[in-house]
């Protein structure tokens, strides 16, 4: 693992920069997709940094509150070593709760400033497995989410036997994703139905690679609050689905009416 990744006497941390480096990319990536859509370059750019900005509020406040029941279960030694709260704080983040600030954040903006909303999902839907290679990168770097034990693998610190590289499986599968996504585009036109195309793909991939985590328990009821969310997020997006395709019946009997009016 190389969790920090020296430049000129500076240690960076491994995560941060391919989070930063994927950001980046990230930016550069929807700015060179708004040509198909009609949102101006300026909103695009202003929505991307209200969910950059709520990406990150949302990750980490998922993260306190998933964290918190352990914390509590060992106040005492927080209490005992002050650091561990400064740790607690300042290091990790979880993925589906900056989904779902991103996604607030994005909705605020477009609501507030009269952006058609799912024209904006179905720009940023493919930016975010484009992303989350980049992340689960920096998650391997960092030694962090690690796979279970297997007879094939890393190595991690500190340990004398693989587990499975299952940072590097799941951005193998973002990649998977996000081309499922662009083709989903080039050849389905209809508008609204790309983020809830990932929120299943996603959605069921993530259920079962939790399956496969090797950290320690992180939810209730034999399933991880990551799974409890998959589901939550599988099943919101097929609703989302069935109303899409709902509301564009509607919209096509509508203009045929008024086609066969004229």
């Amino acid at each position: 693992m190389y969790p920090g990744i020296t430049f000129f006497r500076f240690t960076i941390p491994s995560y941060w920069l391919m989070a930063l480096i994927g950001t980046i990319f990230s930016f550069l990536f929807v700015h060179v997709r708004k040509r198909k859509f009609h949102i101006q370059g300026d909103d695009v750019t202003h929505i991307f940094l209200f969910c950059m900005v709520g990406g990150i509020l949302g990750a980490k406040v998922l993260h306190l509150l998933v964290a918190l029941p352990n914390v509590l279960a060992h106040l005492n030694m927080m209490n005992a070593y002050p650091n561990l709260w400064i740790d607690y704080f300042l290091n990790g983040f979880v993925f589906y709760g900056g989904v779902i600030g991103g996604f607030l954040f994005a909705l605020w903006y477009c609501k507030k400033y009269h952006i058609y909303f799912l024209e904006a999902c179905d720009l940023f839907a493919p930016i975010l497995p484009f992303f989350h290679i980049f992340g689960r990168i920096g998650c391997f770097l960092a030694g962090c989410c690690y796979g279970i034990p297997a007879s094939w693998g890393f190595m991690y610190p500190h340990e004398t036997f693989t587990r499975l590289p299952l940072p590097l499986i799941e951005a193998v599968c973002n990649l998977v994703i996000l081309t499922t996504l662009l083709l989903f585009e080039k050849y389905c036109s209809p508008r609204g139905y790309h983020l809830p195309f990932y929120g299943i793909l996603y959605g069921i991939t993530r259920f079962v690679l939790e399956f496969f985590r090797g950290d320690s328990a992180r939810g209730v009821w034999l399933l991880s609050t990551s799974q409890w969310i998959s589901i939550a997020v599988v099943l919101g997006s097929v609703i989302w689905t069935i109303w899409n395709a709902k509301r564009l019946e509607k919209l096509k009997q509508y203009y045929l009416h008024i086609s066969i009016s004229d």
